[in-house]
Order: C-alpha cells, then sequence, then structure tokens
C-alpha cells in the first residue's frame, strides 16, 4: 500500500467540506492550493477563499499562484514530493501540473457525468427540473471534466429543495466519495470507467445576468425550478413595473399555483400579505425576494411598506 502525500486544490465552501474530511481521516495533506486574494464588497476589502481560512486555521502548507505554468510556483509545488492531487471547485490546471504527480490527479465534481460538465452543475440540475443527480470522481485530463470516472454517488432532488441546500447534500456525499477514491487509490486498485459521448449531454453552462432572468411566457413550473435553482445564490431576478416606477427584484422562494385564469402574463396581483404573478398556466406565489437597496425579505414584510396598484407587472 502507497503511503499517500496529497496536494489539494480548492477555492469555496464546497471544497473546504471535502478538505475537511480528509483532514479528519488523518490523510497526509502536504499542500494546499488556492485562488488568490481578490478584494470583495464596496470597501473593496482582501476576502480570503474558504479553502484559504481553512488551511490556515488548520495550519496546512498553503500556495496561492497566480499563474499555474510560473516557473517558481512549479518548482515549489515539485518540491512538496506530492504522489497525489485533489481538486474540487478549482480551475483548469495545464498538463503540467496535473500530469506531476505518480498516482495522478483526480477532480470531485458535483454532478453524475458526463452530464452536467461545467461551472454550476448544481444550479442547472435543478433548473432544468431533474430528479435526481449526485457526484463523480474522475482522472483530470486535456478538457473540463472529461477524464476517466472512478466512482460516482448519486442522490434524489427533492421538488422543493434548492440549490443552497442541495449544494450542502452534495458536499457531504462527496466527501463520502472522495474518501472512497482515496481508499481504492491507497490499496491500488482503481478501476475507472471511460465517459460515454453523445449528443444528449447536458451542459452546466456558467450562470450570467441573462440566463438568470425570470421568463414569464414560460410554464409555472419551468419558473419554479429557476427560482430553485439560483437560491439562494446568485438568485433569480426580473422587473417589477408599476406606473412610473421599475424595480430590479430578486426572487428567492416562490410556489407554483395551477389554476386557469384570464390575467395577461406577468400581471401581479397583490394583497396585504400575499403576491402573485399569472403565468400561462397558473400563478407563481412569490414567498421570499429583495427590491434593490434593501435586505431579503418575506412578501408580507414587503407588503408592509409597499401597495401594487392594478397596472403592476413582471417583466
Amino acid at each position: 500500500m502507497e503511503k499517500l502525500r496529497i496536494v489539494f486544490m480548492g477555492t469555496p465552501d464546497f471544497a473546504v467540506g471535502i478538505l475537511d474530511q480528509i483532514v479528519k481521516n488523518n490523510y497526509n495533506i502536504v499542500g494546499v492550493i488556492t485562488a488568490a486574494d481578490k478584494p470583495a464588497g464596496r470597501g473593496q476589502k482582501i476576502k480570503y477563499s474558504a479553502v484559504k481560512e481553512y488551511a490556515l486555521a488548520n495550519n496546512l502548507n498553503l500556495l496561492q499562484p497566480t499563474n499555474l505554468k510560473d516557473e517558481s510556483f512549479l518548482a515549489e509545488l515539485k518540491s512538496l514530493n506530492a504522489n497525489l492531487q485533489i481538486v474540487v471547485a478549482f480551475r483548469m490546471l495545464p498538463k503540467v501540473v496535473w500530469e506531476m504527480p505518480s498516482l495522478g490527479t483526480f477532480n470531485l465534481h458535483a454532478s453524475l457525468l458526463p452530464n452536467y460538465r461545467g461551472a454550476a452543475p448544481i444550479n442547472w440540475a435543478i433548473i432544468n427540473g431533474e430528479t435526481k443527480t449526485g457526484v463523480t470522481t474522475f482522472f483530470i485530463d486535456d478538457k473540463i471534466d472529461t477524464g476517466a470516472m472512478i466512482l460516482s454517488s448519486e442522490t434524489e432532488i427533492d421538488p422543493n429543495e434548492n440549490a443552497g441546500q442541495l449544494h450542502d447534500r452534495l458536499m457531504n456525499l462527496g466527501s463520502n466519495t472522495v474518501i472512497e477514491t482515496l481508499t481504492l487509490i491507497e490499496k491500488g486498485n482503481i478501476t475507472t470507467t471511460i465517459q460515454k459521448e453523445d449528443d444528449d449531454i447536458k451542459t452546466a453552462y456558467k450562470l450570467n445576468k441573462e440566463n438568470c432572468k425570470i421568463d414569464w411566457s414560460k410554464s409555472s413550473l419551468e419558473i419554479n425550478n429557476l427560482i430553485r435553482g439560483l437560491s439562494p445564490y446568485p438568485a433569480s431576478w426580473c422587473f417589477f413595473t408599476d406606473k412610473e416606477h421599475e424595480w430590479n427584484v430578486k426572487i428567492y422562494e416562490s410556489k407554483i399555483i395551477l389554476e386557469a385564469h384570464n390575467f395577461s402574463t406577468g400581471k401581479i396581483i397583490s394583497t396585504k400579505k400575499e403576491l402573485k404573478v399569472a403565468t400561462k398556466d397558473g400563478f407563481i406565489q412569490v414567498l421570499s425576494l429583495q427590491f434593490p437597496g434593501k435586505k431579503k425579505m418575506t412578501t408580507p414584510e414587503l407588503l408592509n411598506g409597499i401597495t401594487f396598484s392594478d397596472e403592476a407587472k413582471a417583466l
């Protein structure tokens, strides 16, 4: 059994959950690589990545290269003498990096590959109305999320679950799957499966302002899935207009009401406690939302301070 010397690469909270499990299982982590510090927020204060915070708190050897092909970084990485690298939510690695360790470099991806390769697999699984998803470990090759698969673990998606809740469950599932993968590598009895390529593979596109905007002409189910799939971050959005007012509104939580009506699509119907938007097959009842310059609030909290007229519309 080969003693593992691991370099871990990752940046966000999702990666911390996995790193923590590796540490708790007493694996030898000889280095942690994460994104360089960058200014964030209104004050442009320097913000550390979640993985950096964890590495500092646990006295792990930390590297923050800005260029993964930089000669001095590559020399430092080589000097760690790692025989395995693990990547979780980091960035694309140059060949010179992923080829370096003798046992290879494996990645944990938050989908059942080959579906949902790309930047936002958790979000798109919900947006597209999937009923199941999972995690996959695979050896990195020269493309994105295409390498030979080691293990995958599956879980059902609850119809009321949002991306934040699924993120946390997949982080736990991923932690266990990474430990199982490490056990197989240690024992030297890894078998891999080549990913099948076909035209039906779904992609986890990068999220942007356009694909996060609500299209009120879609079905109630599709709209509700978009809202769930983008909650709590980055959040779905649309415009609310009422007479001369227009607001850019984020919607975090909603409920489907399927019923026939004669309202035009996008019409806002509100009472003192309830706000719903007409769709082609019913209504989306908005349960929590955020107006510009305000904090996130429940609909009754919003309706304490604002009244919509008969002309109000969601665009």
